[in-house]
C-alpha cells in the first residue's frame, strides 16, 4: 500500500531529530526548531508502527490459517483475529493518508478570535457575548488559554464587539472552521408576544503571527493615545492609557483600552494588528492559488452565513456540512462544540485527500 522507504524515511528523521536535539540543549533557537519538527512527526512514528505491526500480525496469521497442521480451534482463532486486523488495517491507512496531506503551516499556530454583533439590535449584542462565552467555555474545555484582549460592551450584558488571544496545541486548526456569520433564533427577554426573532454576528479567527512571521515597518503606524471611554471613574477621567494604532499601507485600525498602562494597550493592539496583517496576507496568498486545496471549509468567506442557533428547538444548525445537534445547551457551555467542530475537521480532512490523491 505505500513504499517501504516512505516509512523508513520518517522513522529515520525522527530518531535523527531526537539525538539532534540532545546537542543543541544550550542552543534555544535550533532546539525550538528541532522541537517543533520532531512533535510534527511523533503522530506519524505512532501510526506507522501500528500499521507495521498489524500488517506483520496478519502475515503470521494467514500463513497459520493456511497451515494444514494447524489446531482446528486455533485456527478459528486466528480467523477471528484476522478479521479484526482487516477492519483496522483501513483505519491506520486512512489516517496514513491524512498526515501524508501537506500540513497549513498555519494550523499549529495560536489564534486571535474577534466577534461582532450583526443585525438585530440589542439582541445581536446578546448573542455575541453569548458566542464569545461558548468559546471561553470551549477553550477550557480543551484546556487552553484564552485570554482577553477588547471588549466593548453596551451595558445591558451584550457586547459590540469583542477579541481574545487563545493559545495551546493546534488552536487554529480548530477554529478556524468558526470564521463566518452565526444566526440565532429565539425570543428575546424584552419581547412580550413570544415572537421568535432572528439576529446575527460574525466571528472571524485569524492565526496570531509572531515576529517573525511579520515585519512591520514603524514608519506605516500612526499611534495615538487618549483617555480610556465608557465606565472606569477617576481612572477613566485621568488617564491617557487608551492607544490606537493605524497602518497607514492597509487601513487597518486597532483601538485598545482595557489595560490601565499604556504600555499594555499597545503591545495587545500591536498583536491583534500583526495578527490582521498577517491574515490579510495568507488571504491573498490563499486566492493566488485558487485551485490549490482550500484552507477553511465555505472557502473562508466571511460574508457567508454559516450556523444557525436555534433555541426553540433546541438545536445547532451547520450548514456547510449539513449536519444538525439537538444540543444546544451542551453546545453554549462549549461541551458538545468540540463534537460539532471535530465533523468540520473530519469533512476537511476528506477534501483534502480527494484532491490530494487525485494530484499524486
Amino acid at each position: 500500500m505505500f513504499p517501504e522507504t516512505m516509512f523508513a524515511n520518517i522513522l529515520e528523521r525522527h530518531e535523527s531529530l531526537s539525538k539532534q536535539m540532545l546537542t543543541c540543549v544550550d542552543d534555544a533557537e535550533s532546539f525550538a526548531k528541532l522541537s517543533r519538527e520532531f512533535a510534527g512527526l511523533e503522530d506519524f512514528v505512532l501510526v506507522i508502527n501500528k500499521y507495521t505491526v498489524a500488517q506483520r500480525e496478519l502475515s503470521e496469521l494467514e500463513k497459520i490459517v493456511n497451515d494444514p497442521t494447524t489446531d482446528t480451534d486455533f485456527r478459528e482463532l486466528a480467523l477471528s483475529e484476522i478479521e479484526n486486523l482487516k477492519k483496522a488495517i483501513p483505519a491506520l491507512e486512512k489516517e496514513i493518508k491524512v498526515l501524508l496531506i501537506p500540513k497549513d503551516v498555519t494550523d499549529e499556530k495560536n489564534a486571535i478570535i474577534e466577534i461582532r454583533a450583526g443585525t438585530g439590535g440589542d439582541e445581536a449584542g446578546l448573542f455575541a457575548a453569548d458566542l464569545f462565552r461558548m468559546y471561553q467555555k470551549y477553550s477550557e474545555y480543551r484546556r487552553w488559554r484564552f485570554e482577553i484582549l477588547y471588549m466593548q460592551e453596551n451595558g445591558i450584558g451584550s457586547i459590540k464587539e469583542a477579541s481574545a488571544s487563545i493559545s495551546g496545541k493546534g488552536v487554529f486548526a480548530y477554529l478556524k472552521f468558526e470564521s463566518g456569520v452565526h444566526r440565532v433564533q429565539r425570543v428575546p427577554a424584552t419581547e412580550s408576544s413570544g415572537r421568535i426573532h432572528t439576529s446575527t454576528a460574525t466571528v472571524a479567527v485569524l492565526p496570531e503571527a509572531e515576529e517573525v512571521d511579520l515585519k512591520i515597518d514603524e514608519t506605516d503606524l500612526k499611534i495615538d493615545v487618549m483617555r480610556a471611554s465608557g465606565a472606569g471613574g477617576q481612572h477613566v477621567n485621568k488617564t491617557e492609557s487608551a492607544v490606537r494604532i493605524s497602518h497607514i499601507p492597509s487601513g487597518i485600525v486597532v483601538t485598545q483600552q482595557d489595560e490601565r498602562s499604556q504600555h499594555m494597550n499597545r503591545l495587545k493592539a500591536m498583536k491583534i494588528l500583526r495578527a490582521r496583517l498577517y491574515e490579510l496576507e495568507r488571504q491573498k496568498l490563499h486566492s493566488q492559488r485558487a485551485d490549490s486545496r482550500r484552507s477553511q471549509i465555505g472557502g473562508g468567506d466571511r460574508s457567508e452565513r454559516i450556523r444557525t442557533y436555534n433555541y426553540p428547538q433546541g438545536r445547532v444548525s451547520d450548514h456547510r456540512i449539513n449536519l444538525t445537534l439537538y444540543k444546544l445547551s451542551q453546545i453554549m457551555e462549549g461541551e458538545a462544540l468540540d463534537e460539532m467542530i471535530q465533523a468540520l475537521v473530519e469533512f476537511d480532512q476528506e477534501e483534502q485527500l480527494v484532491n490530494f490523491c487525485g494530484e499524486s
